[in-house]
């Protein structure tokens, strides 16, 4: 059998070139096969994250719904109950960590010779802020402001007023003095006391 090869550059090796083309096939078949089961894969993972989200939003649903029975459950009446202990509580825990000798000792450095504390009485406002309530005496209004600047000035206390001012019988003035109260962290500590002595302060000369 006569074989005839008309090309320019014969090339006779043809197996080579159906191995490679066979090769470059396979190769393709391989890679669609990969895509196709990826994509099964991708579409079977975005049904179960579909199937979780609605279960999600369902259980959410739920949730929501037992909250508002329970809500409509709880009576108003007994939460601002047990919310009035809590806070009648929690202001006696830290009336119990008053000290009497820290406030004293403020009125000490700051009462003017003309001025006396007769009565205190110390509470905690709704804001937890810690008011010190004060019945003063003094021999002239410019005493008791003075008292009020000096209290201002210790550091300890804020917001000091005076209220219900009167003049008593004796020629002394009398006034009610309120004011926030905030212990100082570097003082000494001492064991709380049951309540406040009844006079304190220097004297008021008639």
């Amino acid at each position: 059998m006569l074989r005839t090869n008309l090309a320019t550059r014969p090339f006779y090796n043809i197996r080579v070139v159906q191995a490679a083309l066979g090769a470059c096939a396979a190769a393709a078949i391989l890679f669609t096969m990969f895509n196709v089961i990826s994509l099964v894969r991708l579409a079977a993972s975005q049904r179960s994250l579909g199937a979780r989200a609605v279960q999600a939003q369902n259980d959410a649903a739920k949730f929501r719904a037992d909250a508002a029975n329970v809500r409509a459950k709880v009576d108003a009446k007994e939460l601002e109950v047990v919310s009035t202990a809590a806070r009648e509580a929690k202001t006696l825990i830290e009336m119990r960590a008053f000290s009497w000798s820290d406030l004293l000792g403020q009125f000490e450095k700051t009462l003017p010779e003309n001025v006396r504390v007769t009565a205190v009485q110390p509470r905690i406002d709704r804001q937890g802020q810690l008011i010190v309530g004060m019945r003063v005496e003094a021999r002239q209004v410019a005493d008791l402001e003075k008292f009020l600047d000096a209290l201002e000035m210790t550091g300890a206390f804020r917001n000091v007023l005076a209220t219900d001012e009167q003049a008593a019988d004796d020629g002394l003035f009398e006034a009610l003095v309120e004011g926030v109260y905030v212990p100082q962290t570097g003082s000494a500590a001492e064991k709380p006391v049951a309540a406040a002595p009844a006079t304190r302060g220097g004297s008021a000369s008639d």
